[in-house]
């Protein structure tokens, strides 16, 4: 440090005090860059129980969950993990077989999900009335228990797949008017991933949700039966190549449950599964031959119709389907010409 120059006589020497505040100022940048420990107390409250291997037993704290209340800022001391982040684009989620699409309103915590035999506590609002689902809490089992047939089973079940603890989503359903569906995830149990099973069970239960799904479409509930084969692929498709031979029968037989409940679109596409598997499977071939027709794609429906008569030329169903593709086939030409004759006459 340069000695200060010496003060004209007469003026007040400031040296000492300048001094002085450059020693409290060493002194103090000191302080500054000691590291501080954070209060013992702080950390401790900020530890939270694992979330996946727990069923919250407080129905105060379960409320506060349910509808996203953290309690006061100055009094929350809850983990910055639990505090609900700002929605992106990633927050709509959409279900692949377009069933529903999610739009995340709380987010949830951790990355873990229910899975096979997890017990969720879960809260449910919006669903129509006669839907059989009662509003307010109540566990559910994942892949387990009779209300996997009830009319919003598959809904809600395919919904807690893709949610994580704490989460609260909306569900727009395709066509359905009026206010979005809301779901919460308060807890669940450790379950299991269908990967995690041995092949031989994945195999047993998907036996058995075809025997289900078979007694429900011979009951006249294609609904239910559908929902049923759908369990049933889904537990076959993470068995290793070449999968097993019983993916065939389910998507022929789902095929027919969608033709039945007015899904063409769908009816062919699982028409398809098969056809790649088995080129030449008549029942596949017919099935999409008549959602071909309902889509209005004549020829593709005609193509499909005729190898089914190739093989099996008394087949009167093929017969009969093939007659009314031949008759729309010349109502549209009929309807075509006049159309044309309109604009150039």
């Amino acid at each position: 440090m340069e000695t200060p120059p010496v003060n004209p006589v007469g003026e007040k020497d400031t040296s000492q005090p300048q001094q002085q505040w450059e020693k409290n100022l060493d002194l103090t940048t000191q302080i500054r860059q000691q590291p501080r420990d954070p209060p013992t107390e702080i950390l401790e409250l900020r530890v939270s129980p694992d979330p996946d291997s727990q069923i919250l037993e407080n129905p105060q704290e379960t409320e506060k969950l349910a509808t996203g209340l953290e309690g006061d800022s100055d009094k929350s001391h809850g983990s910055a993990s639990e505090v609900p982040e700002p929605l992106q684009a990633s927050d709509l989620w959409y279900c692949p077989d377009g069933s529903f699409v999610k739009k995340i309103i709380i987010r949830g915590h951790g990355l873990d999900k229910p899975k096979l035999g997890s017990r969720c506590r879960v809260q449910a609002f919006g669903f129509t009335l006669g839907s059989g689902l009662p509003e307010g809490w109540r566990e559910l089992t994942m892949g387990l228990g009779p209300w996997r047939e009830e009319t919003w089973g598959e809904l809600i079940e395919k919904c807690l797949e893709s949610m994580c603890q704490g989460e609260q989503a909306e569900l727009q359903l395709p066509g359905r008017s009026g206010p979005p569906i809301r779901l919460t995830l308060a807890s669940f149990t450790q379950g299991r991933d269908s990967w995690e099973l041995e092949a031989t069970e994945k195999e047993t239960l998907a036996r058995e949700e075809r025997a289900r799904g078979t007694e429900f479409f011979r009951a006249g509930n294609p609904e239910l039966a559908a929902r049923c084969y759908g369990r049933a692929l889904r537990l076959l498709l993470t068995l290793p190549p070449p999968g097993s031979p019983e993916r065939t029968v389910l998507h022929a037989n789902l095929a027919a449950c969608q033709l039945l409940l007015g899904q063409p679109h769908l009816a062919a596409q699982s028409c398809d599964r098969v056809l790649e598997r088995e080129p030449g499977h008549l029942k596949a071939l017919y099935r999409r031959g008549v959602a071909q027709a309902a889509l209005g794609n004549l020829e593709k429906a005609t193509a499909d119709l005729k190898k089914v008569l190739a093989v099996d030329p008394k087949n009167r169903a093929a017969q009969e389907e093939l007659g009314k593709v031949i008759i729309q086939g010349k109502k549209q030409d009929a309807g075509l010409a006049q159309g044309l004759r309109k604009m150039f006459g």
